[in-house]
């Protein structure tokens, strides 16, 4: 089997190539995003490897059925940017669906954490010799409250460690766990009585039509006064101009971004000797009181080894005539 890697890092090649020993497939490896103009290099390959920042639209397809693909192989949970309606019936497309739920809800936890203790500042204060503690006034997180949009995965090890630190818990989801919620203390409400309740507000629903832009100026209005939005899940769940006036306005007192809405054009590149051309995402940058970083909450080495697993198992499958575990189909 033939595969083309889009997007390649130094950190994939390590990874794939480790568990690739075990299958003995021809990968190899780009550093180009996926896009039309790109899609030539998967000529004679049987798979395409690709993440979150692949252009994979119906003209993409195209390209890709016409080159003889015959799988596209998401390496991440997100499947978004696949045109599923375009690969119907003409090309298989299979995810990584859990890579490492402990990765990403730790991560939610280091976020709100260096937000309300301010550690991100204070780093930055001693080593310019000002040992001042004005400015970094945190709160317990002891028995504040944490709502949770959506009930997967991630959000139920995000649950079990918010609940260790002695926090009510409310959590909306359309099809909610009740047992689980019931033995983890948690409070099943509707959206609206999360917004209103929530001292901290952590996104963990999948990106659809319907959760676009779902924090917004109408959802901000209804919320606490000081409240904390984490979202480690997709950047479109924020209307991020939404969110900086409401961070202007003093209603939202802080966010602890992994994500962008438009972070396709500068996350997992060095970007440092260029101007930053997006106006809101320069924006955002300047408050003092938002943490983002460059979609890493998933980034850890057990992650790194199930990605390249779960992927690597799926092409044998592929290769094998059988049905694919982790396929995506059009709903």
């Amino acid at each position: 089997m033939k595969v083309a890697f889009f997007d390649s890092k130094s950190y994939d090649e390590e990874s794939f190539n480790q568990i690739n020993s075990n299958y003995g497939f021809d990968i190899r490896y780009y550093q180009e995003h996926l896009n039309i103009k790109t899609a030539p290099l998967a000529k004679g390959a049987d798979v395409v490897c690709i993440f979150v920042n692949a252009e994979c639209n119906a003209e993409v397809i195209d390209e890709l059925v016409k080159n003889g693909v015959k799988l596209i192989a998401l390496r991440c949970a997100g499947f978004n940017n696949v045109d599923l309606k375009a690969a119907k019936g003409r090309i298989s497309v299979v995810r990584v669906p859990a890579y490492s739920p402990h990765a990403v809800a730790e991560y939610a936890v280091s976020l709100m954490l260096a937000l309300n203790r301010k550690i991100y500042r204070a780093v930055n204060r001693t080593r310019e010799g000002n040992f001042s503690l004005k400015g970094l006034l945190g709160f317990d997180m002891y028995q504040k409250t944490a709502g949770v949009i959506g009930m997967g995965r991630i959000a139920k090890e995000l649950i079990k460690i918010l609940h260790g630190f002695g926090m009510n818990i409310l959590a909306y989801d359309l099809y909610p766990d009740t047992e689980f919620a019931k033995q983890y203390g948690v409070k099943v409400v509707t959206l609206d009585e999360l917004y209103a309740q929530s001292d901290i507000i952590s996104l963990h629903c999948p990106l659809t039509p319907e959760t676009k832009f779902l924090i917004n100026k109408e959802s901000i209005a209804k919320m606490k006064k000081g409240v904390m939005i984490i979202n480690t899940g997709r950047g479109k769940l924020i209307h991020t101009e939404d969110l900086i006036e409401g961070i202007i306005a003093k209603k939202i007192g802080s966010a602890g971004l992994d994500v962008y809405e438009e972070e396709k054009k500068y996350f997992y590149e060095d970007r440092s000797d260029k101007i930053i051309s997006d106006d809101v995402l320069a924006r955002l940058l300047t408050l003092p009181n938002v943490v983002l970083t460059s979609h890493q909450a998933f980034f850890t080495s057990e992650a790194l080894h199930n990605i390249a697993l779960t992927t690597l198992e799926s092409i044998k499958e592929l290769a094998e005539g059988k049905e694919l575990t982790n396929e995506v189909k059009e709903q």
